[in-house]
């Protein structure tokens, strides 16, 4: 993946390698998961040192909160285009669940958001992705109180929050180590106390909704 110049040196040839990097850490986030890629492998897969990798990069962390803001944007943008054919809370529910669980990637890096990607790195970068987030949220949260006026803008950017709260823990469930799959053939009942995901999260996001304009 490697681009065909040997030193980045105008600033086109800087973005290209910043892309490059990006699309090689995204690659291996979708292939083994976001916590099993190292910044060697992010190295290897682009043809570069590590201590190249950070001149464009200050850490491994970095790299994936970039990688998030990305998906988010998308995930967002998902979210806004299905809302005018949403009825209500429940269809609010189902725009927001869906964009996610159609979105794996996103769903891996949001599980790893605030316990492993904000730490390692620069206040700078940091303060770049909350600013990201922030908006994000107050953006996403303004469409969904258009679409169920029971709602506020702020009540919608609330409820982004916990949508992204209820991924955290329920996406995991989704990738099983090879020894909770050999644990849930062995053991059905067990298998069944972790429901699917989709329908789950649309109903933890439609209970937590329907229950906001009584906390007012």
């Amino acid at each position: 993946m490697e681009a065909s110049f040997q030193r980045a040196r105008r600033p086109e040839q800087k973005g290209q390698r910043r892309d490059t990097i990006l699309a090689a850490a995204t690659e291996l986030a979708q292939r083994s998961g976001v916590a099993r890629v190292s910044l060697g492998d992010i190295a290897t897969a682009v043809g570069l040192a590590k201590s190249n990798v950070l001149r464009y990069f200050g850490t491994r962390e970095e790299i994936y909160l970039q990688i998030a803001m990305s998906e988010g944007t998308e995930w967002a943008g998902a979210v806004i285009a299905a809302l005018p054919q949403a009825d209500g809370i429940p269809g609010v529910a189902a725009a927001l669940a869906d964009a996610f669980v159609d979105r794996p990637l996103y769903c891996d890096l949001t599980t790893h958001a605030e316990t492993m990607l904000e730490h390692n790195v620069s206040v700078a970068a940091l303060q770049v992705y909350k600013e990201w987030a922030i908006e994000m949220y107050l953006r996403v949260g303004r469409h969904i109180a258009a679409t169920a006026p029971e709602l506020t803008d702020l009540d919608g950017a609330a409820l982004v929050m916990a949508a992204g709260a209820f991924v955290t823990k329920l996406f995991p469930l989704t990738r099983p180590s090879a020894a909770l799959r050999e644990l849930y053939d062995r053991e059905p009942q067990i298998a069944r106390a972790f429901p699917p995901f989709r329908p789950t999260l649309r109903r933890m996001i439609t209970a937590t909704a329907a229950g906001m304009p009584a906390a007012h």
